[in-house]
């Protein structure tokens, strides 16, 4: 039996001094339970999304030094943590100087690991340069390393023994990738067993909160304990990083399996955790309880959950302590509204109603309605008199040919009309109201807004923070009903608001209480637009079109049966609705998205440099162009 420490801590990226003290403090805890091993995550001590930073020679001297202070606390106990590890002899491909992502094993003061391994720590094998990550650009892999010492890959992945109250135990050790090796023709953990046998398997890792991985993770691993009948022990951090365009929330959930592959510990989703379990390497292990096995982490609680998190720890990272939010009686501003006055209370909170001539007495009244019931700050700022004062100095101001001397006015249509109103709203009142407050003043877009630039650029796309701009419509009104229904515990968003038509209200055309709203039709866009943005392969207008001829349509993109030939009668008005749309997607929406604030992830793909994008205008391929053809012809 082994008693190990699962220390799931919150690390803050590129501020090793932090980290290094939330560990020795660990340490600490852990020597106290009587612990033989604890075991933190990947990159514990620097952090991992720290873009180029990892260029700086003094901040990996650092690293190092710090590592040294864990490295010497292991007198006692057997310290397993991730750190950058440095080899100043050698250089990457790129030329600059050689840096692993590795895997230390401490005890007695010493590392371990170079009796079998070219180096005293394990190298990450499986680097993912996909989604999030760019490994490849800083790290070098295990991969690069055999082809460099001319020996194959699994020659390389090696145990680690140790021995631990003069028993010796063989350690399988993994960084994050190396167990995600399905579509890999390298499997780490199966070339580990066969050069062991290997007694305990260690995953540590820093791995971003994504809707549903935690339910796909405990299937692969699982099935990885059972397969090389040995337990496993996964060690993930808690907290957020980001890459600039995305933030990520780190969700923890630390999980111990035994070598049947049944969960036997867990700890608890975004909080920080010292988990010790006497851990029995060949009898098996009872299961945990029913309150410790994982929640699906598909929910709407579990989504709240990680956009809760995520948006409080924004805000204590950059010191904001109070927000402004465009309060305009739709769904997305309540929510964002009942969101920040959780986190922050209700006086950190200051609504702002900006009306104009376009704004139904009904949002208005709704807009002060939420307000009222969340308890925080709210004021009415018109703003018809400026947006008036602007159309006419536009209207008024001729543009010269100097040349040749003719004059000519500036034309302000109904659409100008619309951005003039965006833009006044947030880069004048809400900006301005905001500097007054000593606040930022927040993003409401949704992910249905951000893919087809369905928002004004410097309007109300502006803001510090997109805390809903990784949700989609339906998923707006499903977290404004479990705000209602489990945060509050009672009506702080109107039901008139989520009964609501969507709408900007910025004309006519799209007053509320004529049941006019949007223009996109969210029941049925919602799921085209995730087809062309979260899908794994990214579907264009070929494969919709493809699935419309053959009658799949509403199946492959997962909206409601019949809605498609409801919404369209004619082949004709489909074709017009998905080029259109397609055409924003790829076309000026990339613009805005460029400029658009920090996104909070919690998808399998957001926007920002989760979803890394050139601005290439539209295209449509050869076969679409044939199948549309068919359809107008048939």
């Amino acid at each position: 039996m082994l008693k190990i420490a699962l220390a799931q801590i919150e690390i803050i990226p590129g501020r090793p001094d932090i980290n290094t003290r939330t560990m020795l403090n660990q340490i600490y805890q852990a020597r106290q339970q009587q612990s033989q091993m604890i075991i933190f995550p990947e990159m514990s001590i620097p952090g991992y999304f720290l873009g180029d930073t990892w260029e700086q020679l003094t901040f990996l001297k650092d690293c190092e030094t710090y590592g040294q202070q864990i490295i010497a606390a292991s007198s006692d106990i057997c310290i397993i943590f991730g750190n950058i590890a440095v080899d100043w002899t050698r250089v990457n491909d790129d030329g600059r100087i050689r840096k692993y992502n590795a895997c230390f094993i401490a005890y007695q003061g010493i590392l371990l690991g170079n009796d079998n391994f070219p180096y005293p720590f394990r190298i990450k094998t499986l680097q993912p340069n996909y989604r999030e990550f760019d490994d490849s650009r800083h790290f070098y892999s295990l991969r690069k390393l055999a082809i460099e010492l001319e020996l194959n890959v699994s020659q390389l992945l090696q145990p680690v023994t140790i021995d631990i109250d003069n028993k010796k135990l063989n350690l399988g050790c993994l960084l994050c990738e190396d167990g995600w090796s399905d579509d890999y023709a390298v499997k780490p953990i199966t070339a580990l067993q066969q050069n062991g046998p290997v007694d305990l398997f260690v995953n540590i890792s820093s791995s971003p909160y994504t809707i549903g991985k935690n339910n796909k993770r405990n299937r692969i691993f699982s099935a990885q304990a059972k397969s090389v009948n040995a337990p496993l022990v996964y060690v993930n951090n808690i907290g957020i990083q980001n890459n600039g365009k995305t933030i990520y929330t780190f969700d923890g959930c630390s999980t111990v399996y035994n070598h049947k592959g049944d969960i036997i510990e867990y700890c608890p989703s975004f909080s920080s955790a010292l988990t010790c379990i006497d851990l029995h390497l060949t009898a098996d292990n009872v299961t945990c309880s029913s309150s410790a096995i994982p929640n699906d982490d598909r929910s709407i609680r579990t989504i709240y959950q990680s956009i809760a998190y995520g948006t409080k720890s924004f805000l204590n990272s950059i010191g904001l302590k109070k927000v402004v939010i465009g309060s305009s009686g739709g769904i997305d501003s309540a929510v964002s509204a009942a969101l920040y006055t959780k986190i922050l209370g209700p006086e950190n909170v200051l609504l702002v109603n900006m009306p104009s001539i376009f704004n139904s007495k009904t949002t208005q009244d709704l807009s002060a309605k939420l307000a009222q019931n969340l308890g925080c700050l709210y004021t009415i700022i018109p703003i018809q008199k400026v947006v008036d004062d602007t159309i006419q100095q536009l209207s008024n101001s001729p543009i010269v040919d100097l040349k040749g001397g003719e004059k000519q006015s500036l034309v302000i249509s109904p659409f100008v009309v619309e951005n003039i109103q965006a833009r006044d709203r947030s880069s004048r009142v809400l900006a301005g109201v905001a500097a007054a407050f000593g606040a930022g003043f927040t993003c409401n877009a949704n992910k249905s807004e951000m893919t087809v630039g369905y928002s004004t650029l410097y309007g109300d796309l502006g803001g510090f923070f997109a805390a809903l701009s990784d949700l989609w419509k339906y998923q707006i009104y499903e977290l404004a009903r479990f705000l209602n229904n489990e945060v509050y515990k009672k009506e702080v968003i109107p039901q008139e608001i989520i009964n609501l038509v969507p709408s900007a209200e910025l004309s006519f055309d799209q007053s509320v209480d004529e049941g006019k709203g949007d223009p996109i039709i969210y029941p049925y866009h919602d799921y085209l637009f995730r087809a062309f943005m979260e899908h794994w392969n990214r579907r264009t207008p070929e494969d919709i079109l493809l699935w419309y001829e053959q009658g799949e349509l509403e199946k492959k993109i997962g909206c409601q049966s019949g809605l498609v030939a409801t919404l369209f009668p004619t082949s004709q008005e489909f074709i017009n609705d998905l080029e259109k749309w397609w055409k924003l997607y790829t076309g000026m929406a990339v613009a805005k998205r460029i400029q658009a604030p920090p996104v909070l992830a919690v998808s399998r793909r957001a926007y920002g440099f989760d979803h890394r994008e050139a601005q290439n205008g539209v295209y449509f391929t050869m076969n679409y162009q044939q199948i549309k053809e068919r359809l107008l012809h048939k």
